[in-house]
């Protein structure tokens, strides 16, 4: 019952003033209204005094209420107002207020017409009949300017109260709303950032860029220039290449842009010359950058597990408790694991003194796989030491067969021997031959061949720096020639009658040079019946078919190649190739060639022998003539002396005359009877 009173109290407090009073009654619907002006400065200075006093006012009586426990029913309603205006939001609370200002100022103004409407009102309620007492208190007592004006008023209140109550308000919001506040403004301010970098990128990237001149770089030349200028050159270099015809310089030609950047990238990164200007032929700019950090970044330390005598499982597990940090190296091999830290030496262990495992790079296991050995198969390793690529074969042959370790340096061997014996392979036969006669001394004797040839190191240059300065273009060209000579002979002592599946070989580098990879094989399948298969790797960039004004054979494109800024692994080479037969490209050619110079040299010889029979049968004549003139000459000498002998013709004797065709000079008659 007392929440209904209640209720029915705060219903009766939203009547105006007037009506709550009960002193007044709604007016006659034919009193004419009376238009309200505009208020001026100061009518909306007095309303914010009002308003000011009303709420002082209205919170005395709240005091007041709250002190007093019970009051008179006259002064009900005001309490119930005060309730009201407790529970009613702000804004309603708002809106009383001004209802409030608007009938005191109705009151003030309008008095009289109060009082005669009274007058009327107390006259006329028979006749008017059934009214409504909110009648005048729903009809709207503002213009539109007026409310526009309390709008803005209150929308400046809104404000001074709203920046308070937000200052007020992190320590009353929750944990969510503070992160969901942190993560808008990093948002922000990476957005700022990201529109200052778009500026500052856009500004480089319209910018033309100044190429150093001869006589700037005179200059330098006096001068050591440090690192940072030169990689900040370098990607200055890099961007005008990236956009040449907006951002080149006007009269400068790309391949003055590459070559101040092969001197700068020389200079940065050590190497010779003519090296980088290889790999920028053979690479772009920026893969050439690349390539040349990679080259100066170690390699992670990598072991093989010997499977004949442990399991990777196992040799991790020991390996882990002795403080080793490790990992299993790629899905493409199964016996490989990656090394991060170890707190012993890895190649001192005692699993790696009895040959559970060894130390081997992860690119040097990829030629192998490619050979894929089968046991029983008769196998050569032609360049063998120290003898990491011969064990692996072993062991995947499961010592079964014969595996053939060839190496031209005895010293070079012990090691292979050592490595051998540690790691419990048993079938394979070391020796010490030329390799480039192999092919005359073992002709088709094997199944498989890998030779892992020698050559200029450029894919190892993080194990080996001296080779940045040590490596020339010429020492290239001299490894190639020997390689051929290698690989021809490696295919002569391949059997490509294996009944084993056999007559395959694989030709791997730790280069990767093209005049040591793709020209080689492509010269061996110029000279013999071979070709080129796919080496079985999942993994790889494809071989060049192409090189400069070079032109490959396609099925080259088979063929694999590993960067050590692509696979984080030694630069390395891979060409798996199929004998086909024992024929040799050329040979009938060569044959009809020696038949055609055979052929010259029969006909030269019987010109040779026609002239020298005319010579000597000339000669034959030219004598012959001469006797006889010399036989005349002799007969008549004869007869004279004759006529001046005088010999009686008893005595004297015929005798027949003899001649000799060698003696030029007629042989003296005998005289007799003197």
């Amino acid at each position: 019952m007392g929440r209904s009173l209640r209720s029915g109290r705060q219903l009766k407090s939203l009547s105006p003033p007037k009506q709550r009073g009960g002193a007044k009654k709604a007016a006659a619907t034919d009193v004419p209204k009376t238009t309200k002006p505009a208020p001026t400065k100061a009518g909306r200075a007095k309303k914010v005094a009002q308003k000011q006093t009303v709420s002082k006012e209205e919170e005395e009586k709240d005091s007041t209420a709250s002190e007093s426990g019970s009051e008179s029913e006259s002064g009900s309603d005001s309490e119930s107002s005060d309730e009201v205006e407790k529970v009613v939001p702000v804004p309603l609370k708002k809106a009383k207020v001004a209802a409030k200002e608007e009938s005191s100022e109705d009151d003030d103004s309008g008095s009289e017409e109060d009082s005669s409407e009274g007058e009327d009102d107390d006259g006329g309620d028979d006749d008017q009949g059934f009214t409504d007492e909110n009648a005048k208190w729903l009809k709207p007592k503002q213009s539109k300017m007026q409310l526009m004006e309390s709008d803005e008023d209150d929308d400046e209140e809104d404000d001074e109260f709203g920046s308070a109550s937000n200052e007020g308000s992190d320590d009353e919001m929750l944990e969510v709303e503070r992160q969901s506040r942190i993560i808008d403004e990093e948002m922000k301010l990476e957005q700022e950032e990201a529109e200052s970098e778009l500026r500052r990128t856009i500004a480089q990237q319209t910018s033309v860029y100044h190429l150093p001149t001869a006589e700037e770089l005179e200059e330098d030349e006096n001068r050591v220039v440090p690192p940072s200028e030169l990689r900040e050159r370098i990607d200055d270099i890099l961007e005008v290449l990236a956009d040449f015809k907006t951002r080149r310089e006007p009269g400068r030609s790309r391949s003055e842009y590459i070559e101040r950047l092969g001197q700068d990238m020389a200079e940065l990164f050590g190497y010779l010359q003519e090296l980088v200007d290889y790999f920028l032929s053979m690479f772009g700019p920026n893969e050439c950058l690349e390539f040349l950090e990679a080259s100066d970044k170690s390699r992670p330390l990598v072991v093989r597990v010997n499977t004949l005598k442990a399991r990777r499982k196992d040799l991790a597990a020991a390996l882990m408790k002795r403080g080793v940090r490790l990992d299993p190296l790629a899905n493409w091999s199964k016996v490989g694991l990656k090394i991060y830290e170890s707190t012993v030496p890895i190649g001192a262990t005692p699993e790696y003194l009895a040959g559970h495992y060894m130390l081997q790079s992860a690119a040097s296991m990829c030629p192998v796989m490619a050979l894929g050995p089968q046991p029983g198969d008769r196998v050569m390793d032609m360049s063998a030491a120290p003898g990491g690529k011969t064990s692996y074969i072993a062991q995947l042959m499961r010592n079964k067969g014969v595996v053939i370790a060839n190496d031209l340096k005895p010293e070079r061997q012990k090691a292979t021997v050592a490595n051998l014996h540690r790691l419990g392979v048993r079938n394979a036969v070391t020796c010490c031959y030329d390799g480039r006669n192999i092919g005359a001394q073992m002709r088709n004797s094997f199944d498989r061949i890998l030779l892992d040839a020698p050559c200029s190191g450029l894919g190892v240059i993080s194990r080996d720096p001296s080779v940045k300065v040590q490596r020339t273009i010429p020492d290239v060209k001299r490894c190639a020639h020997l390689q051929k000579e290698l690989l021809v002979a490696a295919i002569d002592a391949l059997n490509h009658k294996s009944k084993k599946g056999g007559g395959y070989m694989v030709y791997s580098t730790c280069s990767v040079a093209v005049a040591e990879n793709e020209e080689v094989v492509n010269y061996l399948l110029s000279k013999r019946d071979v070709k080129i298969v796919d080496a079985g790797l999942d993994f790889g960039k494809p071989g060049f078919t192409r090189f400069e004004h070079k032109r490959f054979h396609p099925s080259l494109a088979l063929t694999r190649r590993f960067y050590p800024h692509v696979h984080n692994m030694d630069g390395f080479y891979v060409a798996k190739i199929q004998k086909l037969s024992d024929k040799r490209h050329g040979e009938a050619e060569k044959k009809e060639e020696a038949v055609k110079e055979a052929a010259g040299d029969t006909t030269k010889a019987e010109t040779e022998t026609e002239v020298e029979e005319n010579m000597r049968s000339e000669k034959k004549k030219k004598r012959i003539k001469k006797f006889r003139r010399n036989e005349d000459r002799d007969e008549q000498q004869v007869v004279r002396k004759k006529s001046k002998m005088s010999i009686p013709n008893a005595q004297v004797k015929k005798s027949t005359k003899k001649t000799n065709a060698k003696v030029s000079k007629p042989r003296r008659m005998k005289i007799t009877g003197m």
